[in-house]
Protein backbone atom coordinates (compact mmCIF):
# COMPACT_ATOMS: atom_id res chain seq x y z
CA UNK A 1 0.00 0.00 0.00
CA UNK A 2 1.40 3.42 -1.04
CA UNK A 3 2.44 5.76 1.92
CA UNK A 4 0.75 8.52 1.76
CA UNK A 5 2.90 11.36 3.26
CA UNK A 6 1.61 15.02 4.21
CA UNK A 7 3.46 17.59 5.54
CA UNK A 8 1.69 20.33 7.20
CA UNK A 9 2.67 23.57 7.10
CA UNK A 10 2.21 27.26 8.60
CA UNK A 11 3.19 31.19 7.89
CA UNK A 12 6.86 31.59 9.00
CA UNK A 13 7.53 27.85 8.68
CA UNK A 14 11.31 27.17 9.80
CA UNK A 15 12.55 26.34 6.25
CA UNK A 16 15.28 23.64 7.47
CA UNK A 17 12.76 21.87 9.34
CA UNK A 18 10.85 21.21 6.18
CA UNK A 19 12.79 20.82 3.47
CA UNK A 20 15.35 18.35 4.79
CA UNK A 21 12.56 15.67 5.90
CA UNK A 22 10.61 16.72 2.42
CA UNK A 23 14.01 16.01 0.43
CA UNK A 24 14.57 12.27 2.38
CA UNK A 25 11.39 10.97 1.77
CA UNK A 26 11.48 12.65 -1.89
CA UNK A 27 14.66 10.70 -2.31
CA UNK A 28 13.56 7.89 -0.76
CA UNK A 29 10.87 7.70 -3.60
CA UNK A 30 13.25 8.58 -6.23
CA UNK A 31 15.26 5.02 -5.06
CA UNK A 32 11.83 2.88 -4.99
CA UNK A 33 10.22 3.53 -1.77
CA UNK A 34 6.18 3.50 -2.47
CA UNK A 35 5.13 6.78 -1.19
CA UNK A 36 3.62 10.13 -2.10
CA UNK A 37 4.68 13.00 -0.82
CA UNK A 38 2.04 16.56 -0.46
CA UNK A 39 2.63 19.54 1.44
CA UNK A 40 -0.78 20.95 2.69
CA UNK A 41 -1.51 24.66 4.49
CA UNK A 42 -4.74 26.45 5.43
CA UNK A 43 -4.12 29.23 2.33
CA UNK A 44 -2.49 28.24 -1.02
CA UNK A 45 1.01 30.15 -0.35
CA UNK A 46 2.85 31.20 2.40
CA UNK A 47 6.42 32.97 3.43
CA UNK A 48 9.21 30.96 5.35
CA UNK A 49 11.79 32.14 8.07
CA UNK A 50 14.34 32.64 5.19
CA UNK A 51 11.43 35.09 3.33
CA UNK A 52 11.20 32.69 0.50
CA UNK A 53 7.83 31.97 -0.25
CA UNK A 54 6.06 28.15 -0.71
CA UNK A 55 3.26 28.35 -3.20
CA UNK A 56 1.29 25.69 -5.07
CA UNK A 57 0.11 24.62 -1.32
CA UNK A 58 -2.42 21.67 -1.54
CA UNK A 59 -5.58 22.65 0.67
CA UNK A 60 -5.79 20.80 4.47
CA UNK A 61 -7.24 17.78 3.02
CA UNK A 62 -10.89 17.02 3.96
CA UNK A 63 -10.11 13.30 4.10
CA UNK A 64 -7.14 10.91 4.97
CA UNK A 65 -6.19 7.64 3.93
CA UNK A 66 -6.10 5.16 6.42
CA UNK A 67 -2.21 4.72 7.85
CA UNK A 68 -1.47 8.65 6.06
CA UNK A 69 1.65 9.95 7.72
CA UNK A 70 1.23 13.36 8.72
CA UNK A 71 4.53 15.59 9.68
CA UNK A 72 4.09 19.40 11.21
CA UNK A 73 6.90 21.46 10.64
CA UNK A 74 8.39 24.11 12.96
CA UNK A 75 8.44 27.45 13.13
CA UNK A 76 10.87 30.69 13.82
CA UNK A 77 8.43 32.63 16.96
CA UNK A 78 6.13 30.24 17.90
CA UNK A 79 4.42 32.61 20.06
CA UNK A 80 3.31 35.16 17.20
CA UNK A 81 3.05 31.98 14.71
CA UNK A 82 0.94 29.41 16.56
CA UNK A 83 -1.10 32.59 17.39
CA UNK A 84 -2.00 33.33 13.32
CA UNK A 85 -5.43 32.37 12.38
CA UNK A 86 -3.33 29.98 9.97
CA UNK A 87 -1.64 28.00 13.09
CA UNK A 88 -5.21 27.94 14.91
CA UNK A 89 -6.87 26.50 11.80
CA UNK A 90 -4.16 23.60 11.64
CA UNK A 91 -4.80 23.17 15.12
CA UNK A 92 -8.76 22.82 14.95
CA UNK A 93 -8.05 20.97 11.50
CA UNK A 94 -5.46 18.73 13.73
CA UNK A 95 -7.75 17.95 16.47
CA UNK A 96 -10.88 16.42 14.09
CA UNK A 97 -8.40 13.99 12.85
CA UNK A 98 -8.48 12.42 16.35
CA UNK A 99 -9.11 8.47 16.36
CA UNK A 100 -8.39 7.89 13.08
CA UNK A 101 -5.86 5.31 11.50
CA UNK A 102 -2.84 7.70 10.89
CA UNK A 103 0.50 8.65 12.05
CA UNK A 104 1.44 12.04 13.18
CA UNK A 105 4.97 13.19 13.62
CA UNK A 106 6.43 16.53 14.32
CA UNK A 107 9.53 18.58 14.05
CA UNK A 108 11.10 21.03 16.47
CA UNK A 109 8.28 23.47 17.64
CA UNK A 110 5.65 21.28 15.17
CA UNK A 111 5.33 19.43 18.74
CA UNK A 112 3.51 22.43 20.35
CA UNK A 113 0.81 22.23 17.64
CA UNK A 114 0.61 18.90 18.21
CA UNK A 115 -0.24 19.61 22.53
CA UNK A 116 -2.48 22.06 21.60
CA UNK A 117 -4.39 19.65 19.51
CA UNK A 118 -4.92 16.90 22.08
CA UNK A 119 -2.27 14.43 20.40
CA UNK A 120 0.43 14.77 23.02
CA UNK A 121 -1.96 14.18 25.89
CA UNK A 122 -0.51 11.29 28.18
CA UNK A 123 2.28 9.93 25.92
CA UNK A 124 6.37 10.43 26.07
CA UNK A 125 7.43 13.06 23.51
CA UNK A 126 10.02 15.69 22.93
CA UNK A 127 10.82 19.14 21.37
CA UNK A 128 13.78 21.57 20.95
CA UNK A 129 15.65 22.07 23.94
CA UNK A 130 14.70 25.63 24.66
CA UNK A 131 11.04 24.39 23.95
CA UNK A 132 10.62 21.75 26.44
CA UNK A 133 9.02 24.26 29.20
CA UNK A 134 6.90 25.49 26.95
CA UNK A 135 5.28 22.58 25.62
CA UNK A 136 5.15 21.10 29.07
CA UNK A 137 2.65 23.82 29.50
CA UNK A 138 0.92 23.00 26.30
CA UNK A 139 0.44 19.74 27.17
CA UNK A 140 0.01 19.50 31.30
CA UNK A 141 -0.12 15.29 30.89
CA UNK A 142 2.38 14.37 28.32
CA UNK A 143 5.74 12.95 29.61
CA UNK A 144 8.00 15.50 27.90
CA UNK A 145 11.42 14.10 27.50
CA UNK A 146 15.18 15.99 27.73
CA UNK A 147 18.15 14.90 25.66
CA UNK A 148 16.41 12.89 23.24
CA UNK A 149 16.44 13.18 19.20
CA UNK A 150 13.22 11.89 18.94
CA UNK A 151 10.48 10.09 20.72
CA UNK A 152 8.42 6.85 19.10
CA UNK A 153 5.01 6.84 20.82
CA UNK A 154 3.92 4.48 17.77
CA UNK A 155 1.14 6.78 16.51
CA UNK A 156 2.94 9.73 17.07
CA UNK A 157 6.65 10.73 16.61
CA UNK A 158 8.15 14.02 17.76
CA UNK A 159 11.87 15.35 17.51
CA UNK A 160 14.22 17.19 18.93
CA UNK A 161 15.75 20.60 16.79
CA UNK A 162 15.59 21.05 13.23
CA UNK A 163 18.08 19.05 11.51
CA UNK A 164 16.83 16.04 13.51
CA UNK A 165 13.59 15.86 11.32
CA UNK A 166 16.45 14.34 8.68
CA UNK A 167 16.85 11.83 11.42
CA UNK A 168 13.32 11.35 11.80
CA UNK A 169 12.98 10.86 8.47
CA UNK A 170 15.84 8.22 7.72
CA UNK A 171 13.90 6.50 10.79
CA UNK A 172 10.21 6.17 9.22
CA UNK A 173 11.91 5.19 6.15
CA UNK A 174 13.37 2.42 7.76
CA UNK A 175 10.33 1.18 9.48
CA UNK A 176 8.07 1.65 6.74
CA UNK A 177 10.06 0.31 3.92
CA UNK A 178 13.12 -1.34 5.21
CA UNK A 179 16.88 -0.68 6.27
CA UNK A 180 18.40 -1.05 3.01
CA UNK A 181 16.61 1.98 1.47
CA UNK A 182 17.17 3.96 4.50
CA UNK A 183 20.83 3.72 4.24
CA UNK A 184 20.80 4.36 0.39
CA UNK A 185 19.10 7.36 1.22
CA UNK A 186 21.48 8.54 3.96
CA UNK A 187 24.28 7.59 1.38
CA UNK A 188 22.67 10.00 -0.88
CA UNK A 189 22.08 12.78 1.42
CA UNK A 190 26.26 12.24 3.08
CA UNK A 191 24.53 11.50 6.48
CA UNK A 192 23.74 9.21 8.89
CA UNK A 193 21.34 8.43 11.80
CA UNK A 194 21.99 9.92 15.11
CA UNK A 195 20.69 9.18 18.86
CA UNK A 196 21.37 11.17 22.28
CA UNK A 197 22.99 10.15 24.58
CA UNK A 198 20.03 8.47 25.87
CA UNK A 199 18.50 7.33 23.10
CA UNK A 200 18.04 3.28 22.14
CA UNK A 201 20.83 2.08 20.50
CA UNK A 202 21.63 3.14 16.92
CA UNK A 203 20.11 0.73 14.38
CA UNK A 204 22.36 -1.64 13.60
CA UNK A 205 21.52 -1.50 10.07
CA UNK A 206 22.61 2.12 9.90
CA UNK A 207 25.13 1.85 12.34
CA UNK A 208 29.23 1.92 10.90
CA UNK A 209 28.05 3.96 7.80
CA UNK A 210 29.20 7.30 8.85
CA UNK A 211 32.13 7.16 6.62
CA UNK A 212 32.52 7.81 3.09
CA UNK A 213 34.90 4.89 1.75
CA UNK A 214 32.84 3.44 -1.19
CA UNK A 215 34.27 0.83 -1.29
CA UNK A 216 33.19 -0.09 1.95
CA UNK A 217 29.73 0.67 1.75
CA UNK A 218 29.17 -1.36 -1.35
CA UNK A 219 30.42 -3.97 0.93
CA UNK A 220 28.47 -3.53 3.27
CA UNK A 221 25.02 -3.03 1.44
CA UNK A 222 25.81 -6.63 -0.26
CA UNK A 223 25.94 -7.76 3.75
CA UNK A 224 22.68 -6.05 4.73
CA UNK A 225 21.02 -7.31 1.38
CA UNK A 226 21.57 -11.00 2.58
CA UNK A 227 23.04 -10.85 6.09
CA UNK A 228 22.00 -14.56 6.23
CA UNK A 229 24.35 -15.56 3.26
CA UNK A 230 27.60 -17.12 4.06
CA UNK A 231 29.74 -14.45 2.89
CA UNK A 232 33.43 -15.29 2.44
CA UNK A 233 36.07 -12.52 2.45
CA UNK A 234 37.16 -13.76 -0.99
CA UNK A 235 33.82 -13.11 -2.33
CA UNK A 236 32.89 -9.64 -0.94
CA UNK A 237 36.53 -8.31 -2.12
CA UNK A 238 35.52 -9.51 -5.81
CA UNK A 239 32.36 -7.39 -5.21
CA UNK A 240 34.39 -4.61 -4.17
CA UNK A 241 37.16 -5.20 -7.04
CA UNK A 242 39.73 -5.25 -4.13
CA UNK A 243 42.15 -7.62 -2.78
CA UNK A 244 40.73 -9.63 0.42
CA UNK A 245 43.95 -8.70 2.73
CA UNK A 246 43.29 -5.02 1.26
CA UNK A 247 39.17 -5.10 2.01
CA UNK A 248 39.97 -6.11 5.58
CA UNK A 249 42.18 -2.99 6.45
CA UNK A 250 39.63 -0.87 4.63
CA UNK A 251 36.66 -2.10 6.24
CA UNK A 252 38.29 -1.80 9.69
CA UNK A 253 39.56 1.66 9.07
CA UNK A 254 36.38 3.02 7.81
CA UNK A 255 33.75 1.33 9.61
CA UNK A 256 35.34 0.88 12.78
CA UNK A 257 34.38 -3.02 12.86
CA UNK A 258 35.45 -5.76 11.41
CA UNK A 259 33.85 -7.67 8.28
CA UNK A 260 32.72 -10.56 10.53
CA UNK A 261 31.47 -8.82 13.60
CA UNK A 262 29.71 -6.33 11.51
CA UNK A 263 27.94 -9.67 9.65
CA UNK A 264 26.92 -10.86 13.31
CA UNK A 265 25.56 -7.49 14.26
CA UNK A 266 23.01 -7.71 11.30
CA UNK A 267 22.29 -11.43 11.96
CA UNK A 268 21.52 -10.44 15.33
CA UNK A 269 19.52 -7.62 14.64
CA UNK A 270 17.71 -9.72 11.86
CA UNK A 271 16.63 -12.81 14.91
CA UNK A 272 15.56 -9.82 17.13
CA UNK A 273 12.85 -9.06 14.52
CA UNK A 274 12.13 -13.01 14.34
CA UNK A 275 11.74 -14.13 18.00
CA UNK A 276 9.30 -11.67 17.91
CA UNK A 277 7.20 -14.74 16.14
CA UNK A 278 6.40 -17.02 18.53
CA UNK A 279 5.27 -19.69 15.79
CA UNK A 280 9.31 -19.67 15.07
CA UNK A 281 11.62 -22.46 16.82
CA UNK A 282 15.40 -21.33 18.02
CA UNK A 283 16.27 -23.62 14.99
CA UNK A 284 14.38 -21.86 12.54
CA UNK A 285 15.62 -18.52 13.54
CA UNK A 286 19.10 -19.75 13.68
CA UNK A 287 18.72 -21.31 10.14
CA UNK A 288 16.54 -17.88 8.46
CA UNK A 289 19.86 -15.44 9.64
CA UNK A 290 22.35 -18.05 8.67
CA UNK A 291 23.82 -19.65 11.33
CA UNK A 292 25.27 -23.04 11.37
CA UNK A 293 22.87 -24.39 14.25
CA UNK A 294 20.93 -23.22 17.23
CA UNK A 295 24.00 -23.48 19.24
CA UNK A 296 26.15 -21.10 17.10
CA UNK A 297 23.06 -18.67 16.88
CA UNK A 298 22.96 -18.92 21.28
CA UNK A 299 27.14 -18.10 21.37
CA UNK A 300 26.66 -15.15 19.41
CA UNK A 301 23.56 -14.05 20.81
CA UNK A 302 25.89 -13.85 24.01
CA UNK A 303 28.35 -11.94 22.70
CA UNK A 304 26.07 -9.32 21.93
CA UNK A 305 23.13 -9.42 24.07
CA UNK A 306 22.52 -9.54 27.82
CA UNK A 307 19.54 -12.03 28.21
CA UNK A 308 19.52 -15.13 26.07
CA UNK A 309 17.31 -15.97 22.66
CA UNK A 310 14.51 -17.48 25.34
CA UNK A 311 14.20 -14.72 27.51
CA UNK A 312 14.40 -11.87 25.29
CA UNK A 313 11.68 -13.64 23.31
CA UNK A 314 9.57 -13.70 26.73
CA UNK A 315 10.42 -10.42 27.65
CA UNK A 316 9.63 -8.33 24.49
Amino acid sequence: MTLAVYFIVTPNVLLLDYAGPAETLRMAADIGADLTVTTCAPVPELSTSMGVTLSGLAPLPDTLPDGALLIFAGNAQEALDYARPEALAVIDWLAAQRGRDIRVASICSGALLLARAGWLDARPCTTHHALLDLLRQSAPTARVMENRVFVDDGQVVTSAGITTGIDLALYLIEQHFDAELAARVARRLVMYARRGPNDPQLSPWLAHRNHLHPVVHKVQDAITRDPARRWTLEELAELAHVGPRHLTRLFTRHAGIGVVAYQQQLRIARARQLLADPSLSMERVAEQCGFASARDFRRVWAMHVDDSPRTHRATH
